[in-house]
């Protein structure tokens, strides 16, 4: 029958079960030895200008003045101990590094950035102006922004919370300006020789002889076509650089990444490499074989601009960072300063954007990152699942293949460049949400990492101008609603939460804590999902299920990603399962991690049934 999907899968969420015999006896269990365990990790990325914005008047376009901004200061311990409490352990402060926004700060020594060069009025975050310095607009002081980003570190800290930041090796913003180099450090390009195409220690490629021309269209005039001094359709780069994205054109195209030149990895034009290469066998060796294999290697001169930059911010007290668009620069180069950055901080947490799934195994192995978004994989199948374009029996499959790598895989389900959960173009409802988030942060040991808003159900509806709806922007000024009515006008109490947002974010702050505790949640994965499938009785298409345990605790997980259907069924636990459970045949109450229903497993002749009633987008993490 070719059916649009309407009806997925079930997920315990909702906290009303019908299950019974409370009282059920249950029989002795094998007692089975376990080491210790790593735990989860949970990752809440916010977007730093937006957090602590209280204006509501989102205005097209509109000035610092008009909508606002949040400040560093605004991540109050209050506000630090609510996230924590939402069940996270790192925070990704987006949109750190000075970056290029239009607004005047020359008194404090900052040049003007040109409006034909800046995507919106607030500015891309990547396209990074100084990375020894943060972006004026965040601090209450420009003159001490420095100073008032170590205090939030330190703040960060003392909460029990640690610190991630973003470095964008590919590109930097066309009119780079270090203000605050450390004693030594020189500019990009400030020794580049500008009369070729590229050289090994060139930190651009150049298209020699041709000035820049600034992009154009019919559909688009910056700022708006508001009056700006540096508003008239020129900027000064002779000789033109190619683009962030890789283009050679001195005229790049209006959807090119033309507020940023490409940085140079000593990759020539031509693709082929020019420096040196790692031995064969090096991804079975640790980061320690990787430093020293560096030591002394006469490598390209933004390898060592780069690294210097992280460890700058190390040194600073940042425990890690996030990688814009690590598969455009050279898996050596990663080896190189991850290498480097693991022998100053053993811990740092690296987390990097690959989507080339062909690619993974080199840049966690190779490349030395810790984790690697699971975009193409799990979040492009969940999304395909409950927009009803795919059922969501193939997770299984996904999860395996990556077996040998599943705890380096990143999952989310909301970013700054993603449409949001919440979205009409999304999933069209935070609840439908649900089940995706269930799944998305039990089917693996990895990561789990949440978009500020996300758990009161944001959509993104908002207009800002360069940026559009469904994603909240990070080009403009502006408000984001439900957040904001979280925020509660700086108490972070979520005092004017609608009780649908209120149930909301209780789910979110089930869910991550229950990961951040479960040693099953970094033990093994089995999916019965194909066992039901086959001969499970009323086991609706929207139904997805799989087991994680150690020796120490067994979950059941079960999840209904339809959100018309009510699903009544016996539940099979096929024999392997029973079997490396040690269970015996009888009665087993099993209760539910979320809302703190039971139910009963019954184990007959080795294979165990458990009747369930799954109501719309709800989910179950059973705990035996």
């Amino acid at each position: 029958m070719k059916t649009k999907l309407l009806i997925l899968i079930a997920i315990g969420c909702t906290g009303s079960m019908a299950f019974a015999q409370n009282n059920t006896q249950v029989p002795m269990m094998k007692k089975v030895e376990v080491g210790e365990q790593p735990k989860k990790t949970v990752v809440y990325q916010v977007f730093t200008r937006l957090f602590g914005n209280k204006n509501t008047t989102n205005k097209p376009w509109g000035t610092i003045e008009e909508n606002g901004v949040g400040k560093f200061n605004d991540f109050t311990d209050k506000a630090l101990q609510e996230i924590k409490k939402l069940g996270v352990t790192y925070i990704w402060y987006t949109g750190v590094p000075h970056h290029d926004v239009i607004r005047d700060y020359t008194k404090y020594g900052i040049s003007n950035d040109d409006p034909d060069v800046v995507k919106g009025r607030a500015g891309s975050p990547y396209a990074v102006k100084d990375y020894y310095n943060v972006n004026p607009d965040l601090a209450v002081d420009p003159a001490k922004r420095l100073q008032e980003f170590e205090a939030l570190i330190s703040r960060t800290h003392k909460n029990k919370l640690k610190v991630i930041i973003d470095i964008v090796p590919n590109h930097i913003a066309r009119n780079y300006t270090g203000l605050t180099n450390p004693k030594g450090v020189k500019d990009f390009g400030a020794d580049d020789n500008t009369s070729v195409e590229y050289a090994r220690d060139n930190n651009f490629y150049y298209i020699p002889n041709t000035r820049f021309e600034v992009p154009t269209s019919k559909d688009y005039k910056p700022l708006n076509g508001e009056a700006n001094p540096l508003n008239d359709g020129k900027f000064q780069e002779f000789p033109a650089k190619w683009t962030g994205n890789g283009s050679r054109l001195a005229k790049p195209d209006i959807n090119d990444w033309y507020e940023t030149v490409k940085v140079n990895y000593g990759i020539r034009p031509d693709g082929s490499k020019d420096f040196p290469e790692l031995p064969a066998g090096f991804e079975t060796k640790d980061y320690k074989t990787h430093y020293e294999f560096w030591q002394g290697k006469d490598v390209p001169s933004s390898w060592k601009k780069f690294r210097d930059i992280a460890l700058y911010w190390i040194a600073k007290g940042v425990d890690g960072f996030r990688y814009d668009m690590a598969e455009m620069v050279p898996v050596e180069f990663w080896s190189y300063m991850n290498s480097a950055i693991k022998m100053k901080n053993p811990n740092a947490f690296l987390m990097a954007e690959v989507y080339n799934p062909k690619e993974y195994r080199n840049y966690i192995k190779l490349g030395k990152m810790d984790y690697l978004y699971d975009k193409v994989e799990t979040y492009d199948h969940l999304k395909a699942v409950i927009q009803g374009n795919a059922l969501p029996d193939p997770l299984t499959e996904i999860q395996e293949s990556m077996g040998d790598i599943e705890h380096h895989m990143l999952h989310f389900l909301d970013n700054h460049d993603e449409q949001r959960l919440a979205s009409p173009e999304f999933a069209g409802t935070p609840e439908k949400g649900k089940p995706l988030m269930v799944v998305s942060a039990t089917i693996s040991s990895s990561p789990t990492m949440v978009y500020f808003g996300q758990e009161v159900g944001e959509a993104g509806h908002e207009n800002g101008g360069f940026g559009t709806r469904s994603r909240t922007s990070i080009f403009d000024y502006v408000g984001v609603p439900s957040h904001q009515r979280w925020m509660n006008g700086g108490k972070f109490d979520g005092g004017q939460l609608t009780p649908k947002e209120k149930e909301l974010r209780d789910f979110y702050s089930r869910l991550l804590n229950f990961t951040l505790n479960s040693e099953a949640m970094v033990g093994k994965f089995q999916s019965i999902q194909e066992v039901n499938r086959k001969e499970t009785a009323n086991y609706d298409p929207g139904l997805y299920s799989y087991v994680r345990f150690t020796n120490h605790e067994k979950l059941i997980v079960v999840a209904n990603f339809s959100w018309v259907t009510t699903s009544e069924f016996d539940l099979k636990l096929p024999k392997d399962v029973i079997s490396k459970w040690n269970l015996l045949d009888g009665s087993y109450t099993v209760k539910d991690q979320l809302y703190g229903s039971s139910a009963v497993l019954n184990v007959v002749n080795g294979v165990g049934t458990m009747k369930l009633k799954v109501k719309p987008s709800e989910s179950f993490i059973f705990k035996l």
